[in-house]
Parts: structure tokens; C-alpha cells; sequence
């Protein structure tokens, strides 16, 4: 568990994660610099005969075989090669929160793939955010146990916080990157997430992602 204080006590995010493959280090892009090749024009030239031919010279003509072998049959021809299958179509990304786009956004710039809505995924997320808005600070129960049974695979992970001035997706998401334990989940090895946010009677607003 990692805990990260934000503008004297105004932000708190926390990261959990479980699963065998779990992993808790911050991943970086690095920037690789491209070479684009000109495109090599090659010519084709065709064959010439040379201006001063080689002299002729007479050829007898053989003599014609009385009862000549008839030419063999041609082979059969070789049946065409079936067109190689198409690949089936990978299934749309469903997005259904601000948060979870900039996930992908982050995910992206990582290069990896993006992460799909789910909603098993998102009952549990706002039944944490809600649990949190009722206590007033934020805190990890059992999200990515529960996760878990929401059969989407063996590992899961959770990131919470809130921030005291409502919903703000931009800087929550800019807090959990700079924090190795949130980055960690954010460029976890998950294939799903949800997101959800609760606003407490006083304003505050606090979020939960659940990864799996």
C-alpha cells in the first residue's frame, strides 16, 4: 500500500493491487528517434543484341521420325492455394468514464493496449467511492478481492482518492501517474477497468478505479 499527501492533505491517493503477476514499478516511454529511408528507385533495363551478329551457318534438317512418340501428357495443374483466413475483428474498446480515457491515453503513450469498460467492474468502483463519501477519507477495503470475483482474470488492482474541490478527472489522473504505486496499475497487465466518482454532502468528491 502507498500513500501519497497532496497539497497539505487537500489530495490523497492510494494505489492496491493483488494477483501473482501484480507489479509495482513505474514503467517510462522512451523517446526513439526515427530514421525515414528515401524510397531507391531501381530501373530496369531491357536485354540488346549486338550490331555485329555472330555468321550463320547451315544446319541439315533431321530426318523426320516415321512413327513419332507423341509428346507427353501435361501435368495436371496444381489446385490453387486457398486464401489464408482473415484474423476475427478484436471487440470495440468500450469507454464509459473521463477517467478511463485518460487511462488509455497514459496506456498509449506507453505502448500498450487499452483497457475496456466493465460492469461488474463499475458496481464495485461505486460502491467504494460511495463507502469513502459516507466516512469522509479515503481508504481500500476489499476492492480488488472483489474485483476478482467478477471473473475477468486472476489479478486485479485499485486506485482511490478524492479531491476537495468536486470532480476533476485531469488532476486526479495527473496525481495517480506521478505516484509509482498508481502509475504501476495504470500500466498494469489488466484488460478491464471502471471508474466511479461520489460527491460527498460537503463538496468533496472521491473516486475509485477498479483494474482487472
Amino acid at each position: 500500500m502507498r500513500v501519497l499527501s497532496w497539497f497539505a492533505g487537500t489530495l490523497v491517493v492510494i494505489a492496491l493491487g493483488v494477483g501473482a503477476s501484480t507489479v509495482m514499478r513505474a514503467q517510462t516511454s522512451p523517446t526513439h528517434a526515427r530514421t525515414v529511408a528515401k524510397p531507391v528507385v531501381v530501373a530496369a533495363f531491357n536485354g540488346v543484341e549486338a550490331n555485329d551478329p555472330a555468321p550463320q551457318r547451315m544446319i541439315p534438317r533431321p530426318t523426320p521420325d516415321p512413327s513419332p512418340t507423341p509428346p507427353p501428357a501435361a501435368a495436371p495443374a496444381a489446385p490453387a492455394a486457398a486464401a489464408p483466413a482473415r484474423p476475427a475483428p478484436r471487440p470495440a474498446i468500450v469507454v464509459g468514464s473521463t477517467q478511463q480515457a485518460l487511462i488509455n491515453q497514459d496506456r498509449a503513450a506507453s505502448g500498450l493496449g487499452p483497457l475496456t469498460w466493465n460492469s461488474c467492474l463499475y458496481n464495485v468502483a461505486k460502491s467504494n467511492a460511495a463507502r469513502m463519501a459516507a466516512a469522509g477519507a479515503i481508504s481500500h477495503a476489499n476492492g480488488p478481492q472483489v474485483d476478482l470475483t467478477c471473473g475477468l482474470g486472476h489479478q486485479a488492482g485499485e486506485n482511490v482518492g478524492w479531491w476537495s474541490a468536486g470532480i476533476n478527472d485531469s488532476q486526479l489522473n495527473t496525481m495517480f501517474m506521478n505516484s509509482a504505486g498508481h502509475r504501476a496499475n495504470i500500466l498494469g497487465p489488466y484488460h478491464y477497468v471502471a471508474t466511479a466518482w461520489v460527491v460527498a454532502p460537503n463538496g468533496a468528491a472521491y473516486i475509485a478505479v477498479e483494474f482487472s
